[in-house]
């Protein structure tokens, strides 16, 4: 792609995530179309033997799922898979994790006991699953005092203010030092974020480079580096230099405290 070419989509991009908090760009061009296959679906359907009958207050059009492929996020898809095999793997008996996606703990409750800890509390409830509220920047947990624990796709946007927390530039650098107090000697913590050349997309999310993490994690021992690439690829123990010129890959990190 030449350089022009490569301006030109990063504009179009930024014009849409812009207007998105207002409308859907992509979706407003698309519906028209999609609206007229409904109400043509609609009299299909009625015409048909043994179709049940059905008012318009109770239809519930859904314009957008009519694709030829799955859309999933590669990121997240990956991590959590990854960092589930990991972690079972090692069979805790309590894993505290810090901010990832409620399905990923809710899975993970099946098989260990799992505690939770989010400054927004959903309204959920599992045996095996206790959540608490807890600022990452200011865990409620002991120094050293957690065998197995996780942050995934969660550091990068400390400090941003996306998710009603404080401005601060140096939140993700914080969350990580956290992160690291209260992992106990031995223990492992499953951490993943946004990977390739530093920058900040705001209010979204930072990107950062592995070199930023390991320094983050200085007081750490990294056991393995994973990743999923600019291209979607899932790449187990990569090498941190191939990821360098990345623009938005994601790098799963294990690390441990040394005894």
């Amino acid at each position: 792609m030449s350089i022009r070419k490569s301006k030109i989509h990063r504009l179009a991009f930024l014009i849409y995530l812009w207007f998105l908090p207002f409308v859907d760009l992509v979706k407003l061009i698309k519906v028209w179309p999609r609206w007229i296959k409904y109400f043509h679906d609609w009299r299909r359907y009625r015409k048909l033997a043994g179709a049940e009958q059905f008012k318009l207050i109770d239809s519930h059009p859904r314009l957008h799922d009519q694709s030829t492929y799955t859309s999933i996020d590669n990121h997240y898809y990956y991590q959590d898979i990854w960092a589930f095999q990991k972690i079972l793997d090692v069979k805790p008996t309590l894993h505290v994790d810090v901010g990832s996606l409620l399905e990923f703990v809710g899975y993970l409750s099946v098989v260990t006991k799992v505690t939770f800890i989010d400054i927004r509390l959903p309204a959920i409830k599992l045996p095996n699953l206790d959540i608490k509220f807890g600022d990452i920047l200011n865990l409620p947990l002991a120094d050293n005092s957690v065998n197995s624990l996780s942050c995934l796709h969660v550091a990068e946007h400390i400090g941003l203010g996306r998710y009603g927390d404080k401005l601060d530039p140096q939140g993700t650098q914080k969350a990580c030092s956290e992160l690291a107090r209260v992992l106990a000697p031995g223990g492992r913590l499953y951490f993943s974020l946004p990977i390739g050349k530093p920058r900040v997309c705001f209010n979204a999310h930072r990107i950062h480079s592995t070199k930023q993490i390991f320094d983050y994690f200085f007081k750490l021992t990294s056991l393995e580096l994973s990743a999923v690439t600019d291209d979607g690829k899932f790449i187990e123990n990569i090498h941190p230099t191939v990821l360098d010129n990345s623009s938005y890959a994601c790098g799963f990190f294990i690390f441990t405290k040394p005894i």
